[in-house]
């Protein structure tokens, strides 16, 4: 009887969605950042010494990584077939043995050891040691497995149809598995729906009363700097957060969490995003460069740590509210009320309590959020503070009124509290459909696409305007 061949699976990009050496170096710096950038610049020449390194500093759970399903299904019905499916891979090999334990595959592995990175042609000889040249079929996803393919019976390709019609013109034995990324995915990964958020930066020249092309056009290119940045940290989000996103019933179908876009094309996504947003707001001005990397770094710190710490991220979000609409205050280098920036402030901190209410209120759980410090027991407490953020707004906004100032910006001012109403209206409906979870899970993306929100806003605006004298000095109202 013949002897029948085990069956050799690579395991980052193969068995795996995923690289366990990026999965371990992003959970290492949502854990501990500066333990994790001192071990890749000291062993960054030896790769099989950084990755046991990483493994020790932010052990992954290998559960949640995603799978690839035509793979694994192979797998598993070679396995209920008899035949041995070994798990091969450049990945430490206490990571590798625990995928091997989750998925019932041989206790027999072969793995990098902390000194021998087990890739290419030392992946090769250790199989050719094991089984014998054509002793194997081994299945993988990249040009470093070419060494190995060549010694297996069979070659089986993921992702990869060049490579596979050049070995299958050396005469070998191809199958072939869809893999691979799509364009699409990545550009979901940038949350283009999120750039709404930056009409914020129009607030300044609006309140500044500055309806021309030359206040305009620069605000622009600053919105157009402002969402590359923001998509940058987006992805550095939701690379810190892949454990989160994967036990959440919604953002685990994210890009990177569902292994949709690799974390490599994540990583080179976010350097040339930042890249733009700072050449952008260099060619505009320097304060409008400041800005940026004040936003960026503030959304840096927020992602690495501050989004854990109760109440601080609520702060923190508030504050990269605010610094949009300072950000467009230095694009067109217009003067900002301070009464401006203290009455939007609470504004987005009622906002911010609403994006934690609407996400309390949607968990499936009493357990706390994963990665966030709130849990149900905190809605009243979160209600209470959007309570004293929306009072807060409306006091700012009289007193606004009544000073000199805003008596000289809208001379009309019993209009310009007429316009409180609407306002405190728009506010409290925020609040009450984050409590009820009837938004998604940011308010400000939600408001923009809100009809009857945008309606309300519209009236506060035109009242504002009328207050102003605007409406005369166009219309001759």
């Amino acid at each position: 009887m013949t002897e029948v061949k085990p069956l050799v699976l690579d395991v980052d990009g193969t068995f795996l969605k995923t690289d366990m050496l990026f999965e371990c170096f992003w959970a290492g710096l949502g854990t501990d950042p500066l333990a994790t950038l001192r071990a890749t610049v000291r062993h960054f020449n030896s790769p099989a010494r950084l990755k046991a390194e990483l493994v020790g500093i932010a052990p992954i759970r290998v559960d949640l990584l995603p799978v690839n399903p035509a793979v694994a299904d192979l797998a598993l019905q070679s396995r209920m077939a008899g035949r041995e499916v070994v798990l091969a891979s450049a990945s430490d090999r206490s990571l590798v043995e625990r995928v091997a334990g989750e998925y019932g595959l041989s206790e027999q592995v072969f793995a990098s050891d902390g000194n021998v990175n087990l890739k290419g042609p030392a992946k090769a000889a250790a199989l050719v040691e094991a089984y014998g040249e054509r002793g194997f079929d081994y299945a993988g996803d990249s040009s470093a497995d070419l060494p190995v393919w060549e010694q297996a019976e069979n070659a089986l390709v993921v992702g990869r149809m060049a490579t596979a019609r050049s070995l299958s013109a050396t005469g070998q034995n191809v199958v072939e598995f869809s893999g691979g990324w799509k364009w699409q995915a990545l550009l979901k990964a940038l949350r283009p729906h999120q750039w709404v958020k930056n009409v914020l930066l129009f607030l300044a020249m609006i309140a500044a009363h500055r309806f021309d092309l030359e206040t305009l056009i620069p605000i622009l290119w600053g919105i157009v700097a402002f969402s590359s940045a923001a998509s940058s940290i987006y992805i550095v989000n939701d690379l810190l957060d892949l454990e989160a996103d994967r036990l959440h019933p919604t953002k685990r179908n994210r890009p990177f969490a569902s292994g949709d876009v690799p974390i490599f094309v994540g990583m080179a996504a976010f350097l040339s995003l930042a890249l733009l947003a700072i050449g952008i707001a260099a060619a505009l001005n320097w304060a409008f460069l400041g800005v940026v990397l004040l936003y960026m770094g503030t959304s840096l710190a927020y992602s690495l740590r501050l989004k854990r710490m109760r109440w601080v991220d609520i702060a923190t979000l508030a504050g990269l509210y605010t610094i949009r609409v300072i950000a467009g205050a230095a694009a067109a280098a217009v003067d900002v009320s301070i009464y401006m920036l203290i009455f939007i402030f609470p504004i987005f901190v009622t906002l911010g309590c609403v994006k934690r209410l609407t996400e309390l209120t949607l968990a499936t759980s009493d357990e706390p959020l994963p990665g966030r410090g709130y849990s149900r027991r905190d809605r009243s407490d979160l209600l209470n503070v959007a309570g004293l953020g929306t009072f807060g707004a409306v006091l700012i906004f009289f007193l606004y009124s009544i000073s000199d100032q805003g008596r000289e910006l809208y001379p009309t001012t019993w209009i310009l509290w007429v316009a409180m109403i609407p306002m405190a209206w728009w506010l409290i409906r925020m609040v009450l459909l984050g409590w009820f979870g009837k938004q998604d899970y940011d308010p400000i993306v939600f408001a923009m696409r809100d009809k009857f929100g945008i309606g309300i806003l519209m009236i506060t605006l035109s009242l504002m305007f009328w207050a102003a004298g605007l409406w005369a000095q166009w219309f001759g109202m």
